[in-house]
């Protein structure tokens, strides 16, 4: 019960780059005051079934959060540390686009409490960030790159790889020059085609290639051995950072922590006497912005999840982390031991592959079974 956290939602974007399957939606003008009250409000709903929590994490994601008003996330972190305890070395970071940024709108984000800024960047190069819908340049990323590192004490940018055309040779490259200008966190995404997206529809038309599994795999390689000689290990699967840098409000998601989510389409975890609830608020702006203004909230769905749920979710969760599963934290959080969960004949053929290493204490995946992660649980759980 000790994990807690904040997730809030800021749907809107000055434009969907064509990969995106989030639930980020075009806006060019925003009634900050309503918005501002909205999310207070479901702030305020949910602080009366979560009463004594500390919160160690709160997380603006998006859409481009870079674009609210620093007044508004001022006034959604005050109603934070007013509504629980809000720890004093709380990570707070917010997600924001090159081309949305500027010295005065991130001096007022670090004025309103933001510590830790994460910069969609995913590309070094003009002609990859053209491909990718960005709407920012190359310059322009690396002044915001720059103005970040200058305001504000953590900072990490994300890349997509895996882009048409993109050789192992290429990618080491920028590669090493995006851990140059980082510093202590990078996020590392496989460019992927999502139904729903532009890309998705591109794709099918044979508008561009990506690379084959076999040149997948080795980008993949060259990712993990050029961000370890760096000493930045990935702790989770797409995720990197020095020892003591990671992001500690998604080490809350993956290790099973609980956590209230505000804002169109966020999700929640809350364990409320004993059961485990999963929640989602309403995905369209206008469907939760009514929601709230008539009920206080916009939750959607709650569902209490049984131990089998329960148990499956930790596991899906934690294996994503170069750590794993701790023993001890899975029996509190599932309400049974781990062992008891796992396929055993599935556990042994792992182990016997290489895949997997399993001391009684810990589940982890080695490097060779994490590019196969979902044939991995597959067969812990069959």
């Amino acid at each position: 019960m000790s994990a807690f956290g904040i997730y809030v939602h800021w749907p809107f974007c000055l434009s969907k780059c064509p990969y995106c399957d989030f639930n980020s939606h075009v806006a060019e003008a925003v009634d900050q005051d309503r918005w501002r009250a909205a999310l207070v409000a479901e702030l305020d709903h949910f602080a009366h079934e979560t009463k004594g929590r500390t919160v160690g994490s709160v997380f603006f994601g998006g859409g481009t959060p870079s674009l609210m008003a620093p007044a508004t996330v001022a006034a959604v972190v005050d109603r934070i540390a007013r509504l629980w305890t809000l720890d004093d070395s709380a990570e707070i970071t917010l997600e924001a686009n090159p081309g949305s940024v500027d010295s005065a709108r991130f001096a007022g984000l670090r004025a309103a409490g933001i510590n830790r800024v994460s910069l969609g960047v995913q590309a070094l190069n003009d002609g990859d960030l053209r491909f990718l819908g960005r709407r920012h340049d190359l310059g322009e990323a690396l002044a915001a790159i720059d103005l970040a590192r200058r305001t504000f004490p953590r900072m990490s940018f994300d890349l997509i790889y895996a882009r048409p055309g993109q050789t192992a040779a290429a990618w080491e490259a920028e590669l090493r020059r995006a851990i140059a200008l980082a510093a202590d966190h990078l996020s590392l995404y496989q460019l992927t085609i999502e139904e729903g997206t532009a890309f998705f529809a591109a794709h099918a038309r044979g508008d561009f290639a990506l690379p084959d599994e076999d040149a997948a795999a080795e980008l993949y390689a060259a990712t993990q051995a050029v961000t370890d000689a760096a000493g930045l290990p990935g702790y989770e699967i797409s995720n990197h950072a020095r020892p003591g840098a990671e992001c500690r409000h998604n080490l809350l998601y993956w290790r099973g922590g609980d956590y209230v989510g505000v804002g169109p389409g966020a999700h929640g975890r809350l364990t409320v006497d004993g059961a485990v609830w999963a929640l989602r608020q309403h995905r369209a702006p206008a469907r939760w912005l009514e929601a709230v203004g008539r009920l206080g909230h916009g939750t959607h769905e709650r569902t209490r999840l049984d131990p089998d749920e329960r148990a499956e979710e930790l596991l899906m969760m934690g294996l994503r982390l170069a750590e794993g599963v701790a023993a001890d934290r899975f029996r509190r959080r599932a309400g049974r031991p781990l062992d008891e969960v796992l396929d055993r004949r599935g556990l042994a053929r792992l182990e016997e592959g290489g895949f997997v290493v399993w001391d009684g204490r810990r589940l982890a995946v080695t490097g060779r079974g994490r590019p196969l992660l979902d044939a991995v649980l597959a067969e812990l759980l069959a």
